[in-house]
């Protein structure tokens, strides 16, 4: 299959998000009663409480349930709050077939490019502190970059024609994907392939990740196209850079552990390993799943040891219930239970669109979405701007992205709510856009959107 063949050759284990949309499922719903997760969210007193109807919202359930009986993938879980208050939190399967292990409130996911907000995060914290300015070149802290060059044209043969940067890219531009930079998980332009011929995304470290990216052209000009790219993991070299500590040390210490998200990390320790969930790739030819690891063998990051490199771009993992008090933060503009992360002022910042008007009409580079006049892209988030525009229910000013195994989020500032849906199947779901019907049939429950 090219897909797989494109995921091994990109190390899928490392970055990548197809679709800031999709997300899939699999296997029977089964509800789990167990202790709420470190640092959960408190309950809702019911749906109708905060505006839902329960039998509305009873759809959603039922279409995920549907979905893991048809074995699209292994196990699911979802995550409704509004409010600061939980909704709705279900499992869905097994986070194993072959152990038979089922799904629980606190398995652990690869939530590959989901880990992108959270850099971006990072990066405002240190922001916040006067270390970087938004219009800054990157080389004043990338200084590796200032010889770059900037693909003119490529050849019929594939050969390119290369030109000097008419300016370097901005730290905007390096947060929005308008700097220039490919990521290697595409076939259409000689860059990618130099990418992965270069293994930029399998570095030793970031510092490697930064020499290899500087011994290959910008695929456009700074700032006149936007492309899906490594330089969220430029972000993650610059947060090292500029804290004096290792990634992983600095989200840990100004993320992470004030927001009690107690088992979000680049690696899953060996305690923990039990609830690491597998994951599954789809068989085009059989129409069923299988384990990742079967199809893509050593290019697969079994996520159990420290990492060479701490990747900003899709590194980490982490719980359903992890991701919810990240996105609750950002719902709650910047604080969750006393933890001030950020400023007000900076999430909003984060949550604006900064992507030219002539930039918007063009690709995204996605799969599953075109930026246009009603959708955007803000600081490493997806932006709604006209939610009905765009030909959705949700909320002016959504904030969304998704990860390569299917993990998907949004923060909807409007309506005051955030969903959280994990699953772990790289190459898409097998079926329809379950990420989007996640949110087609959360929107039709909330029939009393004044509460």
């Amino acid at each position: 299959m090219d897909l797989q063949i494109r995921f091994a050759t990109a190390l899928t284990a490392v970055s990548l998000a197809l679709a800031p949309m999709s997300a899939g499922y699999a296997q029977t719903a089964k509800k789990v009663a167990a202790a709420p997760p470190a640092g959960a969210l408190s309950p809702a007193s019911s749906p109708e409480s905060l505006g839902f109807d329960s039998a509305r919202l009873a759809r959603l359930d039922a279409y995920m349930a549907d979905a893991v009986s048809r074995g699209r993938v292994a196990g699911a879980t979802t995550l409704l709050a509004r409010h600061g208050k939980v909704v709705s939190f279900k499992t869905h399967g097994k986070m194993s077939l072959e152990t038979g292990q089922p799904m629980t409130r606190d398995t652990i996911f690869r939530i590959y490019s989901m880990t992108k907000p959270i850099t971006g995060v990072a990066m405002m914290i240190l922001f916040e502190e006067g270390k970087w300015r938004l219009d800054d070149p990157v080389t004043r802290y990338v200084p590796e970059f200032k010889a770059l060059k900037v693909v003119k044209t490529v050849n019929p043969d594939g050969t390119m024609v290369l030109e000097d940067m008419k300016r370097p890219p901005t730290m905007r531009e390096i947060m929005s994907h308008t700097a220039g930079f490919g990521y290697g998980l595409q076939n259409e332009h000689p860059v990618d392939k130099m990418y992965r011929e270069a293994r930029v995304l399998g570095s030793s470290g970031l510092k490697e990740m930064i020499d290899r990216t500087a011994t290959i052209p910008l695929i456009s000009q700074p700032g006149t196209s936007w492309r899906y790219s490594s330089s969220v993991d430029i972000q993650g070299y610059i947060v090292e850079k500029l804290s004096g500590q290792t990634l992983g040390a600095f989200m840990e210490s100004r993320i992470f552990k004030p927001l009690k998200m107690v088992d979000t990390a680049f690696y899953v320790p060996a305690a923990k390993a039990s609830r690491l969930a597998e994951v599954y790739v789809g068989n085009r030819e059989t129409g069923k799943i299988e384990p990742a690891r079967t199809v893509f063998g050593n290019n697969m990051q079994s996520y159990l040891q420290p990492p060479a490199m701490e990747s900003g771009g899709g590194g980490l993992v982490g719980t359903t219930m992890d991701y919810a008090r990240f996105a609750q933060m950002i719902a709650n503009k910047g604080e969750l239970d006393g933890a001030r992360i950020l400023a007000p002022s900076s999430v909003e910042l984060m949550g604006t669109n900064v992507i030219p008007r002539d930039v918007l009409v063009n690709s995204n580079g996605t799969a599953g979405s075109r930026f246009n006049e009603a959708v955007g892209f803000g600081l490493d988030f997806m932006i709604v701007k006209d939610a009905r525009a765009a030909g959705t229910n949700q909320g002016d000013g959504t904030l969304s992205w998704g990860g390569a195994a299917g993990t998907w989020f949004w923060v909807d500032p409007t309506n005051d709510l955030i969903f959280v849906g994990m699953i772990q199947r790289m190459g898409g779901t097998g079926g329809d856009d379950l990420g989007g019907m996640a949110r087609t049939l959360t929107y039709q429950a909330l029939v009393h959107p004044e509460k």
